[in-house]
């Protein structure tokens, strides 16, 4: 069953993320399919500085074989 797992910087209010929530979930739907029963979506929030020091280097930059877009960003 798909899980989508969202890590972003500490900020965005319930409303937003239910709001991606639903814009993940049919999204997937529509290119993979699956109905909404099968799906589950994790949001987490970091600070900046955890984003510098963890997030960035261990679960995006340390995961380029797994990583379909690459940040535009330097840290």
């Amino acid at each position: 069953m798909p899980h989508i797992q969202v890590k972003l910087l500490s900020g965005k209010s319930e409303e937003q993320k239910r709001e991606l929530t639903k814009a993940l979930m049919e999204a997937a739907q529509s290119v993979i399919g699956y109905g909404d029963k099968s799906y589950s979506v994790s949001i987490e929030d970091f600070s900046l500085q955890t984003w510098k020091d963890d997030v960035c280097p261990n679960d995006i930059l340390g995961n380029q074989d797994i990583l379909y877009k690459k940040p535009g960003y330097k840290m």
